[in-house]
């Protein structure tokens, strides 16, 4: 079996885990039929990925948080030209689907957002509860 021989720099390493939990909803969003692009290169653009079902296409921003609930604060780190944000607990196995907002910050657990399991079923589950922007 292969083993890794060489050292990987921390922040090469925090980029590596946040682009597994992009690649794992892209994963997700494909396998319920959705179009999935990809930026090469989102840097100051805040679109993780990019999703269409023929007509519409949305925008999505993936984070990951160090939290141990949903109380736990998330800042605003985006413009308002996402459509949704997937926060997912880097510490344990759940996290939430919300509508982008404007405010500085919100509570993970606000009324608009809706917790997931780290799995398929439940994310899409969360996904769909969403309310889609006009």
């Amino acid at each position: 079996m292969p083993s890794r021989t060489t050292q990987t720099l921390s922040g090469t390493h925090q980029v590596l885990k946040n682009t597994s939990f992009e690649i794992t909803v892209a994963s997700w969003l494909m396998n319920d039929g959705w179009q999935v692009f990809q930026p090469l290169l989102d840097h100051g653009h805040q679109t993780d990925i990019l999703i269409s079902d023929g007509p519409n296409f949305y925008r999505i921003q993936v984070k990951t948080v160090e939290a141990s609930g949903g109380d736990h604060k998330v800042p605003c780190q985006w413009s308002n030209n996402i459509d949704c944000v997937v926060f997912f607990a880097r510490n344990s196995n759940w996290g939430y689907v919300a509508p982008a907002f404007e405010s500085t910050s919100r509570r993970l657990n606000h009324p608009e957002h809706v917790r997931f399991n780290q799995d398929k079923k439940s994310f899409l589950k969360a996904f769909h509860k969403l309310p889609v922007k006009s």
